[in-house]
């Protein structure tokens, strides 16, 4: 029987409800929000009048848990219209409307007696079929199912979201003792195709898959801190982005999610795992107990491993008025000025580019940064080894929950087999650890590694059979990992062009930080070239962190300096030439970004005949932050959508003020979504995709498609409407009113008439339709003309040092 998901009610409005909430929103669905009453008015409410009866005072809960969600930064909605898809209602007065619901989730405070009497409730007024779920972090699933109907019961399991819900993507479900497989089979694909998530079916065990791995590996890192006398920074410098897991990387972490979070699981497990051989582990250690008494929780207090400063770093100059970042030492745990960490070892990573590449480096490192690495890994590898099949009966599930919860880049099976199985075994005996015996069975039946790569798919050893068998799931995704190698057409230093299959090519960015320089341009010329002679089509994309954080600055700025104007000249017309090529190529060329797609990369977006976005893509033109305004097509673009936009009769200055404004103020999208209202994604052209891993199999789908039904090479524009002197009029009021207001510079000033005049077509003297050749030459111009200026070399220089954009 055929499923659908149409309506979803959320019981518990906290924090992690409100935010789950928020995510089926995201995705189209009605959401019913529901959360108990309170138990008496406040002071504001009883001087209006208002009584414990009053709608009001009854949805007060809910209102405000959701209001304050949707105030969060970052934002748990896709976009602040979809809020109106959230009804929200109270646990009396409204629990019957469940009946006319599809999925019920539980989201209530950590019981068990609470949980039961939610689910007696639940049970009461659901139809059958419908599903049932708990987000518990840690209750067994099986106490929760215990007395229900036997309808409920095949129709309920455990749903963990980790928090929070629209931005990690690990998904846990975990069945109960009468689940029904339909049932399990139905949540994992909705859990991927909708949600964008990483499902992983886990066991009834404490903990599941993703904390109880992840509480390990804080808890070790707990004790090796004080074992090997290593500050909170050093433990942030190593387990931070040089071995790919998040900025924040152990002790921000924790700040961030709060350690009352991360204690209460952590007790969790040492309760209720006494045969786990890591038992003593999950003991806290002292400085963990006293920071709990002191309520030292992090981020939610004010203070936990690091705390702000109440007085400024500096007091003058760059950096003056911020708060010092201050330290906890955990022997004094007393606050001091943070220490810089650094370690010879790490030095010798810094030429190697990608995370996975570097553990070899790492584990053999002299210093005490080696040796922090093989007693880290040592136990990691031995503690995971172990909880196979306590936990899990597939090991590739370890690694999926520990990258899509953690964000880990590698889990800690692909680390292992980065060092070597047999060396990471070494290590482990170095340090008093043996493997689980399937691991050496592995090595004795003949397999050398955890994972292999056949024909662009991923296999991984299956224990109980001995072999090397298919990770299941793959056949929707297409990982350029996995065949970057075996499907290379062509590539230079900047790009490689893949054959993904059916006669698409695909271009992925390889420069560092994936900036569009001289030699990406090279490689989409290239796949242009290549697609028009003999293929079908042409996707452009990949899978790093990021699409593109936009041109090469460094090249424009070492022009500019040198004052080589002319070269410089020609580098931007073969910028604005090379996106020309993708809006006006004989094949059809599918955009494909994801996360920070800014500047040269937004332009690009622009120019493809349809972009496939990833939902979290962070969409903009930011050129005015470097001094510029957007010199590869970015300008002409914006004004030719605001003229595709006016309507007899209309208010046309007020269209394209709009255009205009979104590139002044540099506005980037929170979502793909976001990008839609900014003009640079359009409606009825360019699609969403919610999960990234499916992003360039459905680019490469609608690339197929539109050749199939027939592309031919549309014709350049020579009927874009601009207004001229009208315009122009209009933008320089405005800005000289910005100046006098000191809302911007004297500098924004001027790049913004730049921008003025090219959006308004120059200064001519009645609306006139001109081609998009016209606009490209006066908007290269203006760029040129901007680069000759000292502030705006200021600000590139600013941004290549810092990382920031500077307001001179």
């Amino acid at each position: 029987m055929k499923r659908t998901i149409k309506k979803v009610a959320v019981v518990g409005s906290g924090i992690m409800g409100s935010g789950i909430a928020c995510h089926f929103a995201n995705i189209g669905l009605e959401v019913l929000l529901l959360d108990i009453i309170p138990n008496a008015v406040t002071e504001a409410e009883e001087k209006k009048g208002l009584t414990l009866e009053n709608k009001i005072v009854r949805n007060r809960l809910v209102n405000e848990h959701l209001a304050n969600a949707l105030k969060s930064n970052p934002s748990p909605i896709y976009s602040q219209k979809f809020a109106s898809r959230i009804t929200t209602g109270n646990t009396t007065d409204d629990m019957a409307k469940i009946a006319n619901y599809d999925w019920i989730i539980e989201v209530v405070v950590e019981r068990l007696d609470i949980k039961k009497l939610v689910f007696e409730q639940i049970d009461k007024y659901r139809k059958p079929g419908t599903l049932v779920t708990s987000n518990t972090s840690g209750i067994p699933i099986h106490f929760m199912s215990e007395g229900r109907s036997d309808d409920f019961q095949a129709h309920f399991c455990g749903t963990h979201f980790f928090n929070p819900a629209r931005y990690l993507k690990l998904f846990e479900i975990i069945p109960g003792p009468k689940t029904s497989p339909e049932v399990l089979d139905f949540l994992f694909d909705y859990g991927s195709k909708y949600l964008g998530k990483t499902s992983v079916i886990a066991k009834d065990t404490p903990a599941f898959i993703g904390n109880r791995i992840g509480i390990f590996g804080i808890q070790s890192l707990f004790h090796l801190v004080k074992d090997m006398g290593l500050t909170i920074e050093e433990v942030d410098k190593l387990t931070g982005p040089v071995i790919g897991r998040p900025k924040s990387a152990t002790f921000r972490t924790v700040d961030v999610v709060g350690l009352d979070t991360l204690v209460h699981v952590a007790n969790g497990i040492y309760d209720n795992c006494p045969n786990d051989e890591a038992h003593e582990l999950f003991k806290l250690p002292n400085f963990i107990t006293k920071m709990m008494e002191n309520k030292w929780l992090g981020s939610k207090t004010g203070q936990g491993f690091y705390k702000k400063s109440p007085t400024p770093a500096l007091p003058k100059g760059e950096g003056a008025g911020k708060p010092e970042i201050l330290s906890l030492d955990l022997d004094t745990l007393e606050y001091r000025a943070a220490k810089k960490a650094s370690f010879a070892t790490l030095e010798l990573t810094k030429t190697i580019d990608k995370p996975i590449d570097r553990f070899k480096v790492l584990v053999k490192g002299k210093d005490k940064a080696g040796e922090f690495y093989r007693k880290n890994f040592a136990a990691m590898f031995a503690y995971c080894s172990n909880r196979v099949p306590e936990i899990t009966d597939e090991f590739y599930k370890i690694d999926d929950a520990m990258k899509a919860g953690f964000g880990w880049e590698n889990g800690p099976f692909e680390i292992w087999d980065a060092i070597g199985v047999e060396k990471g075994i070494a290590l482990m005996q170095a340090e008093g650890y043996q493997p689980a015996t399937w691991v050496t069975d592995m090595l004795a039946s003949g397999s050398s590694s955890f994972y292999s790569i056949k024909e662009g798919a991923t296999y991984f050893y299956n224990i109980p059979t001995k072999s090397q068998e298919k990770v299941p799931g793959q056949d929707s995704f297409i990982i350029l990992n996995n065949i970057r190698d075996s499907k290379k057409v062509w590539s230079n230093s900047g790009a490689v062009i893949t054959d993904i299959g059916d006669g698409i090519l695909n271009i992925e960015f390889q420069s560092k930080m994936n900036t569009i320089g001289g030699d990406v341009l090279a490689a989409i010329n290239k796949g242009i070239d290549l697609a028009e002679k003999e293929y079908n089509g042409l996707v452009i994309g990949n899978q790093a962190a990021n699409f593109t954080v936009g041109a090469n600055i460094g090249m424009i700025f070492m022009m500019a300096v040198e004052q080589e104007y002319e070269e410089l000249n020609m580098a931007i017309k073969y910028f604005q030439d090379t996106m020309m090529r993708v809006r006006y190529s004989s094949i059809p060329v599918i955009v494909a970004p994801h996360g920070m797609t800014l500047g040269g990369g937004c332009e690009m977006t622009m120019h493809a005949d349809r972009v496939v976005a990833a939902a979290e893509s962070y969409i903009g033109l930011v050129e005015f932050g470097v001094g510029v305004i957007p010199g590869g097509g970015g300008s002409k673009e914006m004004a030719l959508r605001a003229s595709d936009l006016f309507h007899k009769n209309d208010v046309e200055l007020n269209v394209l003020q709009e255009y205009f404004l979104a590139v002044a103020m540099a506005k980037v999208s929170t979502s793909a979504y976001e990008a839609f209202d900014t003009g640079v994604l359009q409606k009825g052209k360019d699609i969403v995709v919610v999960n990234k891993d499916r992003q360039i199999a459905v680019a490469k789908q609608i690339a197929l498609q539109m050749s199939e039904q027939g592309y031919t090479q549309p014709i350049q524009r020579k009927d874009v409407k601009v207004l001229g002197k009208q315009a122009l009029g209009m933008f320089l009021v405005g800005t000289n009113q910005m100046v006098a207001g000191k809302y911007i510079s004297e500098h924004d000033l001027k790049i913004a008439n730049k921008l003025a005049y090219v959006m308004a077509g120059g200064d001519l003297s009645e609306p006139t339709f001109v081609s998009e050749q016209y606009l490209l030459d006066i908007e290269r111009e203006a760029f040129l003309s901007l680069c000759t200026e000292r502030k705006t070399l200021e600000r590139i220089q600013f941004m290549l040092t810092k990382g920031k954009p500077l307001r001179n």
